[in-house]
């Protein structure tokens, strides 16, 4: 099973949060490959930016590596899927995130019940 990790979820790895289940945690664990994209990093990037998010971004971004994740780019394929992804949610974000996963396939990780919806 390979998997990719919705931005919040990967910032209550990074930061070891008790919000992360031990359910979620296994899930990560015991996937064959853990996916974050490109998109999670620029998302929390802006969020740091304006306030929204206090985190150290090179700390987190070294942290990926060793926590063996793989980056995953943006692609003209996840465009394309993007273009025909229903607008049940509206956050951009999450969307391109959605339209990655779908595919690629990945299971996309999630609490977010909006982004449920579309698997």
């Amino acid at each position: 099973m390979n998997i990719l990790l919705d931005t919040h979820v990967l910032i209550w790895v990074i930061n070891d949060s008790p919000k992360l289940t031990k359910q979620r945690r296994n899930q990560i664990n015991n996937a064959e490959q853990v996916f974050v994209s490109l998109v999670s990093l620029w998302e929390c990037v802006i969020k740091v930016n304006v306030g929204k998010l206090k985190i150290d971004l090179h700390k987190m971004m070294g942290l990926l590596e060793r926590f063996g994740f793989e980056l995953l780019p943006l692609r003209m394929n996840h465009i394309e899927a993007l273009v025909d992804l229903p607008l049940q949610h509206r956050d951009p974000f999450d969307r391109m995130l959605i339209a990655q996963a779908k595919s690629e396939p990945l299971i996309l990780v999630t609490d977010d019940k909006q982004i449920h919806g579309y698997f």
